[in-house]
């Protein structure tokens, strides 16, 4: 029964192995969003996931028989390692059938706690299909990641520790939503209590089988679900998660992939620390959700609910992160192709932070430009269009462009076999406003720029790689300019990748 959950959240057998993990104040983006965020950081659990409460509350409510057969259970991260952890302190065996394709990193971490690992096939649903295999012709017993009461009690426990340390007006708290026992269990909980709170779920946009599910008032089976928030991309909603979420969810919200890199930021810049996709859903939907209703002044509380970041997805969610707080607009502007146009592009970019450049030689009447520039807010793209354009500068915004931000610039760039007496060198620039624009004052002659990239990376220097049309006669010139410029620079001209692939 639904009314039975306060009895069992409050029973909840979760501090052997879990610890009540603080409700810590967000300074930086409070002051941004105009609210008080608060965050229950769950990320700071021995397994940097909340994962183990739920799974310890149902193995410590096993009899001894069961423990002593053993428990066994299908996921390819957080669930994973609370089932080992909680294992190795009942001391129980576990088996943990994980996919062909999860990274080395879990399943090292689950091995590390004694926990058995399984690698079978290629998606999580694989891997379930064969742990329930292996439940069977083994006599184990299994754990549900999510749609089990004792699981979703042990989450519950999250929303007692809120409400013991805040007794002061909440307006809402939001929770990722995966299989949905993180968001039944404090649902659960808080609306019993403290009817007045919201419980809000946020899943990301390509894996939205709770909101769906609430809409239709039925589990819907979604075909597929985008895996950038892993720990929470999940295609069918538990048949006891969705019972309770229909009862007592107020609010579903849906964010998507640069939102989500956006808050991975807005939680670093707050409290160094490095959550993971599915972690920092609920403080992008605690955005989404103050900027929806127009909330001001009120206090939001968000579950940081993993840290378990696979190192090599940093590199993406540093490039997305200004895209989705609105803080970088990406533009493509064409130019006249001739001496000095360049220089007055620059000029009129003056002041603002550029973050990326990419520029080839193509067409001797016109230069398109890729460029990246820092902005405050998102109303900022279209002025900067229509400045440009006023100064007959066709732009247009590409900002919102998949194409753009993912591929293409990796890509802008060619053979320019038209550029006559190219020579590539590449320099390192002071990172800060007017060393561009140096340069160009400095090479005060009318030698074409053929190529220009440039990124900024958040290095003290920027990289730059540049292409000028230098006839040989003009090649001592050219070495003075390079002295006088006063930046480090390479001779690029006879790199073959640059022949290979620029030349």
């Amino acid at each position: 029964m639904k009314n039975d959950y306060l009895e069992k959240i409050r029973n909840a057998r979760v501090y052997d192995v879990a610890k009540k993990t603080p409700l810590e104040f967000q300074p930086n983006l409070s002051a941004r969003v105009d609210n008080r965020i608060l965050l229950k950081r769950e990320d700071m659990q021995p397994v940097f996931s909340f994962k183990l409460r739920g799974a310890y509350n149902k193995m410590a409510n096993l009899s001894a028989d069961a423990l002593a057969r053993g428990v066994i259970a299908a996921s390819a991260g957080n669930h994973a390692q609370g089932v080992a952890l909680s294992a190795q302190k009942l001391g129980c065996r576990a088996v943990i059938v994980m996919p062909t394709t999860t990274p080395q990193i879990k399943v090292d971490a689950v091995k590390s706690r004694g926990g058995e690992v399984v690698l079978f096939g290629d998606s999580y649903s694989d891997a379930y299909l064969h742990a329930l295999e292996l439940e069977k012709s083994e006599g184990l017993t299994f754990v549900h990641p999510y749609d089990d009461p004792d699981v979703i009690a042990g989450q519950g426990t999250i929303a007692m520790e809120i409400l013991n340390e805040h007794p002061e007006p909440i307006a809402a708290i939001l929770c990722c939503v995966g299989g949905g026992g993180l968001l039944a269990g404090i649902a659960a909980y808080v609306k019993q209590l403290r009817p007045e709170i919201k419980i809000i779920g946020v899943e990301a946009v390509d894996a939205d089988a709770m909101t769906q599910s609430i809409k239709t008032g039925k589990r819907v089976m979604l075909e597929q679900v985008g895996l950038f928030a892993d720990g929470a991309a999940v295609k069918q909603v538990g048949e006891h998660t969705f019972a309770l979420c229909q009862e007592y969810v107020d609010e579903m919200i849906l964010v998507d992939n640069d939102a989500i890199c956006a808050a991975i930021k807005d939680v670093f810049e707050d409290t160094r620390s490095i959550l993971e996709p599915a972690g920092a859903l609920s403080v992008a939907g605690a955005k989404e959700y103050a900027k929806r209703h127009n909330l001001k002044g009120n206090t939001l509380i968000a579950i940081a609910s993993g840290a378990n970041m696979n190192f090599d997805r940093l590199r993406f969610v540093a490039e997305r992160a200004e895209i989705g707080e609105s803080r970088e607009a990406v533009l493509a502007v064409t130019i006249p192709e001739k001496p000095g146009s360049f220089k007055t592009f620059c000029r009129l970019l003056s002041g603002r932070s550029i973050t990326e450049f990419n520029y080839r030689y193509s067409d001797p009447k016109f230069a398109h430009i890729f460029v990246g520039l820092t902005i405050r807010d998102s109303n900022e793209p279209a002025n900067l269009v229509k400045m440009l354009e006023s100064h007959q500068l066709p732009a247009i915004d590409l900002t919102n462009n998949e194409v753009a931000k993912l591929h293409l610039r990796h890509l802008v760039g060619g053979h320019a076999p038209q550029a006559e007496n190219e020579v590539i060198y590449r320099f390192e620039f002071p990172e800060k406003p007017g060393a561009l624009m140096n340069f160009l004052d400095t090479m005060g002659h009318d030698w074409n720029i053929s190529l220009f990239h440039y990124r900024n990376h958040g290095a003290d220097y920027g990289r730059v790689l540049v292409g000028m049309q230098v006839p040989p006669e003009d090649r001592t010139e050219f070495k003075t300019f390079l002295d006088q410029l006063g930046y480090p620079y390479w001779d690029e001209s006879k790199n073959p990748a640059y022949k290979l692939f620029l030349g």
